[in-house]
């Protein structure tokens, strides 16, 4: 039995080739889709100190932050979430960037919560963020961007659905119901079908409101915000109106939020939301005392809740799967078929490693039988056998073993390369 010393800590993962391939499924969507709608990548510090996260978050997450002081004596923190880390970056230099700023960021992030379907303690996330732009066309803009994530991913409608509010239709709502600290009544709405009815009851009889009036404002649609309405209109126009749903217990528990709020469901309601964001307007000046302050709106997606989705879900996983397929560790595994061959097939190896054609081979004498079996477990689509008719090889592929000659005084690097332009179907000798 391994020695639990030894063991990964709950909610932290270690990530095997296959889990790496699937991360790096993750990240080469999320990049391709923030490229397409023109955002820039940013990088941020995993550790802050703690200060930059208690000033603003407030609520559960100050609970769950991995906090620690250094050998410095600081009191630091590993990032629960990027939008502060964001802030504060954009308030220091954000005169050296025209506006509005698109800016993106993959990395992984830190919360002591108890570890879940699709929730760790250590996740990858994907964040995007629109700062100073004020109108709703960048919310829209980022809404956009997250359906065509999902899209990408290879979801289809009837797979997802984004929820959407804005914290506006609750601040009227609080305006006419006399409730002085919203910051504090939020959250419950935030919490209004996980708590129990008699919790509910006493949180609620605080405010001096009954479930029945929240219901009521929820199922009315005239309590959409022109802000709401404004996005609902752009995602028309693109084409992305039957993605979007008004939902106004959407609120987001973060206390930053100010603005338009939205969230990534699973249809089939088999897990919590995927991802979601909204607006901060506030948050930058906050953080900088007041010596920056743009508008902002940003939304975040993370890893581990997502690949369950994409596995549950057939038409994503097969999208993944093919992804995988056509990115194998090894194009070409190089089968030594004659011993006395060996250093001409180095030379043939290097050839294709410098033209940067993934080539894998046999590092040790084993017979040609042992060798195509590892050629099927890296993953490569072809074997090139080098044998005793060297220069001329044989060309195979592993998928059907239909084959092809490369004869002497080919170039091998730019034959290979035509075999891996081309689909796998039967090579002709």
């Amino acid at each position: 039995m391994a020695d639990k010393r030894f063991q990964s800590l709950p909610g932290f993962r270690d990530f095997t080739p296959r889990d790496c391939a699937v991360r790096n499924y993750l990240f080469s969507v999320w990049r391709d889709v923030a490229h397409r709608y023109g955002f820039t990548e940013y990088e941020a510090p995993i550790v802050e100190s703690t200060d930059l996260y208690l000033k603003k978050s407030g609520g559960e997450l100050t609970t769950q932050l991995f906090r620690f002081e250094d050998q410095g004596g600081r009191d630091i923190t590993l990032r629960p979430e990027l939008t502060a880390s964001l802030a504060r970056i954009v308030g220091a230099n954000q005169r050296d960037f025209p506006k509005p700023l698109k800016w993106f960021e993959i990395g992984p992030c830190f919360r002591y919560e108890k570890p879940q379907k699709g929730r760790g303690r250590e996740f990858i996330q994907f964040n995007a963020d629109i700062l100073g732009e004020a109108s709703a066309s960048a919310d829209a803009e980022l809404i956009a961007m997250a359906i065509d994530t999902m899209l990408s991913l290879g979801f289809r409608e009837g797979d997802f659905v984004i929820r959407a509010s804005d914290r506006e239709s609750w601040l009227a709502f609080c305006a006419d119901h006399q409730i002085s600290e919203p910051s504090e009544f939020l959250p419950i709405v935030d919490r209004l079908e996980k708590l129990k009815p008699e919790v509910l009851k006493e949180q609620l009889d605080a405010f001096g409101v009954t479930r029945e009036q929240v219901d009521a404002f929820i199922n009315d649609e005239e309590n959409a915000s022109p802000a709401f309405r404004e996005i609902q209109s752009n995602l028309e126009a693109r084409g992305l109106g039957k993605y979007l749903e008004l939902d106004l217990t959407i609120v987001r528990g973060l206390a930053y939020y100010t603005g338009a709020v939205f969230e990534i469901f699973d249809m089939k309601k088999s897990m919590r939301a995927v991802a979601g964001g909204g607006r901060y307007d506030g948050l930058l000046a906050t953080l900088s005392n007041g010596a920056a302050d743009l508008p902002a709106t940003g939304f975040a997606m993370g890893d581990m809740v997502i690949r369950n989705f994409i596995e549950e879900t057939p038409n994503a996983n097969l999208e993944m799967e093919a992804w995988m397929a056509r990115n194998p560790a090894c194009d070409v595994y190089v089968v030594v078929a004659d011993e006395s061959k060996r250093n001409d097939a180095l030379g043939v190896i290097s050839k294709l490693r410098t033209a940067g054609i993934s080539t894998d081979f046999g590092m040790s004498q084993l017979n040609v039988g042992k060798q195509f079996k590892k050629a099927e477990q890296s993953g490569a689509r072809f074997a090139l056998v080098v044998g005793a008719e060297f220069p001329e090889m044989q060309v195979k592929i592993l998928s059907s073993r239909s084959e092809a000659t490369i004869h002497p005084n080919t170039n091998v690097v730019e034959a290979m390369q035509q075999h891996l332009d081309s689909p796998d179907g039967p090579l002709l000798a």
